[in-house]
């Protein structure tokens, strides 16, 4: 691995490439932080899918695409005189130091969970006026669900038993079967809203990431559906001229694989 001395040279020569390409390159000279932005998403979703794969060598090429976009911002804010990459990064080296006083100073933790109760505490200390301040608005559905209850989890606000979210699971989906009897549609999506929150609670306490766990499947179904199209292509039959029985066979083979 690299030494300090080589991380920091190899952070320099990456400064100093954008300032070049910000100074000569057309299409760099153009961005703003308002133009970046769907491609700083575009590349986080990247390095997740990286992550899920446990592609090591695409892992680390998406990181660099990430501390890219990072370097990037941080170009453009020391133009508009506002702040520059060691602001960036003297911001989050005075926070971490903040809100690890177990480490910085003499406060004793038992474990990581007070370590992350601490955190929320600390966060209201700081003027936050409430604990979801923190929560994006932008994060996709499933992902924020989980931050909501990680976050009000750290202030006390929890089931104590796994069991009472399963029987809390169950109470919802009753309410959902009873409303698609009544056919109402607004109140079908609102109690279908509360079925995914429930469950996306229960697997916090399963210690399950939902959103890996949904994407591991999609990634399964996308593998064995292909499976059945290029089986399907082999015999020259198109999907839609196959019954549910012929593709049935084609789809248990592709669970085998």
């Amino acid at each position: 691995m690299n030494t300090r001395q080589q991380q920091l040279d190899a952070f320099s020569r990456l400064l100093d490439i954008m300032d070049d390409l910000r100074e000569k390159c057309p299409w760099d000279k153009k961005q703003t932080l308002e133009s970046l932005r769907h491609l700083t998403i575009e590349e986080v979703y990247e390095l997740g899918d990286a992550i899920l794969d446990n592609d090591l060598d695409e892992i680390k090429k998406e990181l660099g695409d990430v501390l890219l976009h990072i370097v990037f911002y941080s170009k453009i804010g020391s133009e508009k005189k506002a702040f520059d990459i060691a602001d960036v990064a003297n911001s989050i080296c005075d926070k971490l130091i903040d809100r690890h006083p177990h480490i910085y100073g003499d406060v004793v933790v038992a474990n990581e969970e007070e370590v992350k109760q601490n955190w929320e505490k600390l966060k209201l200390k700081e003027g936050k006026k409430s604990v979801l301040e923190g929560v994006p608005k932008s994060l996709p559905a499933m992902v924020k669900a989980s931050r909501i209850q990680d976050k009000v989890k750290g202030v006390g606000f929890d089931w104590e038993e796994p069991h009472q979210v399963w029987e809390k699971v169950q109470e919802e989906l009753s309410e959902l079967q009873h409303e698609v009897a009544t056919a109402n549609q607004d109140k079908i999506e609102a109690e279908f809203g509360d079925v995914l929150f429930s469950m996306i609670n229960y697997a916090r306490f399963l210690k399950v990431n939902p959103e890996d766990a949904l994407e591991r499947t999609n990634k399964k179904f996308m593998k064995r559906f292909m499976y059945l199209e290029s089986k399907a292509n082999e015999i020259g039959k198109p999907l839609s001229d196959m019954t549910l029985a012929e593709m049935d066979v084609f789809w248990e083979e592709a669970k085998k694989l």
